[in-house]
């Protein structure tokens, strides 16, 4: 009896067996194929800049930081796999001489970058699926000086996901408070408000022989008052005072706060007295029509007026206008415009055709979504007067906010590359 009870037990384990080996493997099979992956590796270079984009299934834990000796760029993942092609993508750029993968951590995988240059981090970020896009994972990094990289190196100065968490005890955990400081959702967005002209350059000269270039000063302070009252916006001005700043110096100033908005502030002049309306200007190398073009002519020549020229040159603005980041920037500029023209129509007179195209040499900052607003005429006796009260310009100031604030809410962030 005891043997039979034996060879029965055996042949019931041995028959589970047969079936549970299939059954697991299947298993197995089935989640390899569905395990998030980063699939792919892109990497893009503009002018003293390089971005680099990870394709992936889902969104996914991370932590990035710069190390030396050599210099990398180090990318620790959690919660994804990593394609092992990617090691053998090199797109031709003057940035990245090569990638590597290896561990991070209990089931993490770590991509390095090896950097032929010393090199700043300036944004990371996660794009959720749009489009014909799934989950895209972006790096932005900037070429700077080796002081400025050896001062960003190492664990302390990671951007992490808030849900990242150190696998291996033997790497150092990153400051909290450092990363919070850069965790996407919790960083405020940055304002930079550019009160046109300043200085030697008035700008124009109204009726009674009010300065423009007080007038934007004024305006640009109410405004950043009046985003300040929120919580959410950082705002900075390019000049707080009576100075001459060249254009070109005052998108360098955008770019080096690492502004999410550009505005900058003008006030508009005319022979014909009785023109007046406010207006939102956005970048074209084709302006909209022949005023535009006029006035981006007029407002581009106060370079010269320090006898400083900055005389534009086609193939460099060819390159940047072609640059694929650049077209994202030129759409989320036209977007915030839109929001403008809807918010100042409610306050105050604004022209035909509002939202027009032209060559600001200001608009040109190629990461930066930029917007130039003109008040009005101050060849216009009435719109002058008005441009001179606290009270108007605190009422513009509150709807110009409003507008920022929508552009924000609303963002759509458009394809990466």
């Amino acid at each position: 009896m005891c043997f039979l009870w034996q060879r029965l037990r055996q042949t019931f384990v041995s028959a589970w067996r047969h079936l549970l080996v299939p059954a697991a493997l299947l298993l197995c099979c089935q989640n390899a194929a569905q395990a998030a992956q980063i699939s792919n590796l892109r990497i893009g270079q503009g002018i003293g800049s390089v971005r680099i984009v990870f394709d992936a299934d889902s969104t996914f834990n991370y932590k990035v930081f710069l190390l030396t000796e050599p210099k990398r760029l180090v990318v620790d993942t959690q919660n994804i796999t990593v394609n092992p092609k990617i090691e053998k993508i090199q797109e031709p750029n003057s940035f990245v001489t090569q990638t590597r993968l290896g561990s991070a951590g209990v089931g993490g995988t770590r991509i390095v970058f090896d950097l032929q240059k010393p090199v700043v981090i300036k944004k990371v970020f996660m794009l959720p699926p749009q489009s014909n896009f799934s989950w895209r994972f972006v790096i932005d990094m900037e070429v700077a000086s080796e002081r400025e990289f050896e001062a960003k190196v190492g664990n302390d100065n990671a951007f992490s996901s808030d849900s990242y968490m150190a696998s291996s005890s033997s790497r150092p955990k990153a400051n909290s408070s450092s990363q919070a400081a850069r965790s996407p959702s919790k960083t405020k967005k940055i304002i930079v408000l550019d009160p046109g002209h300043g200085g030697v350059d008035p700008g124009a000269i109204g009726v009674s022989g009010v300065y423009e270039k007080n007038i934007t000063l004024a305006m640009a302070r109410e405004l950043k008052a009046e985003l300040e009252k929120r919580s959410r916006y950082k705002v900075y001005l390019t000049r707080n005072r009576d100075i001459f700043i060249p254009l070109r110096d005052r998108v360098k100033i955008a770019r080096r706060y690492d502004a999410d908005l550009f505005l900058s502030i003008h006030a508009d002049s005319a022979r014909n007295r009785k023109a007046t309306g406010l207006s939102v200007y956005t970048l074209s190398e084709k302006a909209s029509d022949k005023e535009a073009a006029a006035l981006a002519e007029k407002e581009n020549k106060a370079d010269i007026v320090a006898g400083l020229n900055f005389a534009e040159h086609s193939k460099e603005v060819s390159d940047i206008l072609l640059n694929l980041a650049q077209r994202e920037t030129l759409n989320r500029s036209s977007e915030f415009a839109t929001f403008m023209v809807q918010e100042m129509r409610k306050s105050t007179h604004t022209l035909d055709n509002t939202h027009r195209f032209a060559g600001f040499a200001v608009l040109k900052a190629p990461d930066v979504p930029s917007v130039l607003m003109e008040l009005g005429y101050l060849s216009n006796r009435n719109e002058e007067r008005q441009l001179q009260q606290k009270s108007y310009r605190k009422k513009l100031a509150v709807s110009a906010a409003r507008a920022i604030d929508k552009y924000f809410e609303n963002m759509n962030h458009a394809s990466v590359f």
